[in-house]
């Protein structure tokens, strides 16, 4: 074993272990589409006198946490997205009619007298409005002895409210409101010892009110309550502090000079400055998405995805066992390895694994064959070249050739998984975040895990010496019948540019006739998914639901005998109404699904989508020019073009939804297929640069041959998990599967019958000299370098 070898070794179990540790104590943060649960995602909108940027936005947001943590709903998160929008999520909650209420009501904010300590009797007004049981909030009784009470008499109007540390209170009338403040500042007072504080500032008529309320409450001994002044935020106490003894009887606080103290941490200073000055400036929010999953829906995606993944991924290994024998086998071992390093990436970096984000660490597990299928097929090339040169040679030079296609290949797939991320829209980034992890841990386990188990290998004497049970020292089959067969595929090119050119023409017929049908992501609007106790069809569910005022709505079947509603505008309190009309027909209806896209942000989503295939389209171009020749960058970009177009047309021809988890799946077909490309264009510009003088068309021929046993094993092992998708997904990754089966089909022909014709065409017109010969022009002393390098094995002698 050479020490590099062994590098290689210990570097793939260190890795391993930690994945392995990783997989068994943390657990994976799950997105509400698997877990169930309600997304809304709201926008901030100017004001006459506010604008909605960072900052308040960030008030917003604390204001509107103190509102969700009040409806009780379980490990509720809140997150500012961009400048001004506020994502919310709600796990378990399955009727968002309650949470929306509460969203939509614009921040009181208002700063009360304390009138004494509040005790809880029928009469008096709770926050919720209902009478209380009579009980104060500590449990104790208070004393009744009306010469020492000092408790307020109750009137209808008052509110009582339980301060910081749940002792009620009997506040007065409002006397400010949060209309007046100018501005609240958490700072540190070093110099007077209080840590961390609260410095407000009023605007100058509530200043004089300021003033008054804090001057009448230091008319009181300190320690009284009525000492105190109560800062109320939607009829909860956020700070009810003491005014300090020095502040004389009807002195009162200037405004500028007013300070809340307390022992408060850093964070609790700042999120009470947010809460008083963002309820000073309250920001109006508008709904513009909500998606709401039951856990029903998200328990089966992930037992789907699982049964996918665990078929796909043994198919695929048993193919390549069954093509690369013992190294295949291997190469199988490895693909484990990259399963359980990929899902510990994902649940270490506490990526949130969506729908889509989960197809796609199920897709990656195909993809990832592809670095060891190109090694293994250029050794077996160098097998056949020199059948007396050692096993471990012939593999050692596999990985050295097949090193600039894996990496071109797996950064146009990254170029994908970036402007997914960049681009894509809630759960769809979660996928481009799995295959950008995806494609870093394919590169892992193939050119360390994977070469350290070859490797080793290749040193017994057994498996060099039986060239069948190695697996690469023997063409394999599909490289034998090419080889049989030579035929010639570019003799006449261009009738293959005619054939690609019919296909874009039924394809755009498709589109023109038929229409692509966009989904609600694109359209805005609502798509309400049901399920009912009782049989109902679509006609029958129709007729209900005009009944009860929808007219305008869509109604078809989904899933296993379930209802898909789609409407344009509709509230929550009309989704209700239409639930009830349906329930009236088919039982007790369960929402399993609910989508509403507000109008501005489906135009947004629909443009971004634009843009992502346009930014797709420029920077694959840019990336194969730099890599490439100019005429070879154009003819892949051409390709991936058509098979843009022909995954399209077959949706509209086939009448199947194109929404944002089509996108993501576009954006893939867009990365195949330029993958696809970049291995033949490797090979003709190696072949072209070792031999000037050939013909390019014979050039292109050879090139294509020798990479087909690639594509076809590839495309197999990929084609295996998709199929699994397909058939066991259900209906959320059914279009999904299916767009990435028709790009991988379209995608393996274009890249030898589209973006090769039109690299030939291109190619008679251009007047570029042919690419330099391997080792010489840029990094000649490293070809030499390497030319020089002798095998581990031999000793050099020669006869």
């Amino acid at each position: 074993m050479t020490r590099a070898t062994a590098v290689r070794a210990v570097l793939a179990v260190a890795v391993l272990l930690v994945s392995v540790y990783i997989t068994l104590t943390m657990s994976p943060r799950l997105g509400l589409d698997l877990q169930g649960g309600t997304r809304i995602v709201l926008q901030a909108r100017d004001t006459a006198t506010v604008e909605a940027d960072r900052e308040t936005t960030d008030r917003t947001l604390e204001v509107l946490r103190q509102r969700i943590d009040s409806l009780g709903v379980s490990e509720p998160t809140l997150t500012r997205s961009g400048e001004d929008r506020i994502i919310v999520e709600l796990p378990d909650v399955q009727d968002p009619r309650q949470a929306t209420e509460v969203i939509g009501r614009t921040a009181q904010l208002t700063f009360h007298a304390v009138e004494g300590p509040g005790s809880a009797k029928p009469e008096e007004k709770t926050p919720d409005g209902e009478p209380s049981d009579g009980e104060p909030s500590d449990g104790k009784t208070p004393d009744a002895d009306p010469a020492t009470d000092s408790t307020p008499t109750p009137t209808p109007d008052r509110l009582t409210l339980p301060d910081e540390q749940g002792r009620l209170l009997a506040l007065g009338e409002p006397r400010l409101s949060g209309a007046g403040v100018e501005d609240a500042k958490a700072a540190f007072d070093a110099q007077g010892g209080a840590g961390w504080a609260v410095s407000l500032e009023f605007r100058k008529g509530a200043g004089q009110d300021w003033k008054k309320l804090t001057g009448e409450a230091a008319c009181h001994p300190a320690g009284d309550d009525r000492r105190r002044v109560a800062i109320v935020l939607d009829e909860k106490v956020i700070s009810s502090p003491q005014v300090d003894p020095s502040v004389g009887c009807g002195a009162g606080l200037p405004s500028g000079a007013t300070q809340i103290t307390g022992s408060f941490s850093a964070d609790e200073a700042r999120d009470l400055a947010l809460l008083i000055k963002g309820g000073a400036l309250p920001v109006p929010v508008e709904i513009v998405e909500q998606r709401t999953v039951g856990p029903t829906l998200g328990a089966a995606a992930i037992d789907a995805s699982a049964q996918a993944a665990l078929i796909g991924a043994a198919a695929t290994a048993l193919f390549i066992t069954v093509v690369y024998r013992l190294f295949g086998a291997l190469a199988a071992v490895a693909l484990g390895a990259y399963g359980v390093i990929s899902y510990a990436a994902l649940v270490a970096l506490g990526v949130t694994l969506t729908l889509p984000g989960l197809a796609g660490f199920v897709l990656a597990i195909g993809m990832a064959v592809d670095a060891n299928v190109l090694v293994f097929e250029r050794a077996r090339e160098e097998c056949a070249d020199r059948p007396k040169r050692s096993l471990h040679s012939a593999l050692t030079t596999g990985f050295q050739k097949a090193w600039s296609a894996v990496a071109d290949s797996n950064a146009t797939t990254l170029i994908a998984a970036g402007l997914l991320f960049f681009l894509g829209s809630g759960p769809v980034k979660g996928f481009g975040v799995t295959l950008a992890i995806g494609v870093a841990a394919s590169m892992f386990s193939a050119l360390v895990i994977a070469r350290a188990l070859t490797e080793i290998a290749a040193n017994s004497r057994f498996v060099s010496d039986y060239r069948g049970v190695n697996g690469i020292g023997r063409p394999g089959a599909v490289r034998t019948w090419v080889v049989r067969k030579d035929p010639k595929l570019f003799r006449k090119s261009a009738r293959w540019l005619v054939v690609s050119a019919a296909l874009v023409a039924v394809a755009l017929a498709g589109i023109v006739v038929r229409g692509v049908d966009l989904g609600v992501e694109f359209t805005g609007g609502r798509l309400v998914e049901y399920s009912t106790s009782r049989p109902v069809d679509v006609e029958t569910a129709r007729d209900s639901i005009a009944a009860a005022g929808f007219g305008d709505a869509e109604v078809t079947t989904a899933g296993d005998g379930d209802l898909s509603v789609r409407t344009g505008k509709l509230d929550n309190d009309g989704e209700h109404a239409l639930r009830t009309a349906l329930a009236e027909e088919g039982g007790e209806t369960t929402k399993v699904r609910d989508e509403l896209i507000g109008p501005s942000l489906g135009d947004e989503l629909r443009r971004n989508a634009l843009i992502a295939l346009g930014v797709a389209v420029a920077v694959q171009l840019a990336y194969l020019a730099v890599r490439f020749r100019w005429t070879f960058a154009v003819a892949s970009v051409g390709a991936m073009v058509h098979d843009v177009v022909l995954v399209v047309g077959a949706f509209a021809w086939l009448g199947r939804p194109v929404d944002g988890i089509f996108l993501a799946a576009l954006l893939t077909v867009i990365g195949y297929s330029v993958n696809d490309s970049v291995v033949v264009f490797d090979r003709v510009r190696e072949l072209w640069g070792a031999n000037r003088r050939t013909p390019l068309d014979a050039i292109a021929r050879r090139a294509v041959l020798q990479t087909v046993p690639r594509t076809v094993n590839t495309g197999v092992g990929a084609l295996f998990i998709l199929v699994a998708l397909a058939v066991l997904g259900g209906d959320s990754l059914a279009d999904f599967a299916l767009a990435l089966l028709i790009g991988i089909v379209v995608g393996t022909w274009s890249s030898v019958f589209t973006a090769v014709p039109g690299a030939l065409a291109l190619e008679r017109s251009a007047k570029a000299p042919p690419p330099p010969a391997p080792g010489k022009g840029k990094g000649t002393s490293r070809g030499k370098a390497r030319a020089t390098r002798r095998d581990p094995l031999d000793n050099g002698a020669r006869v």
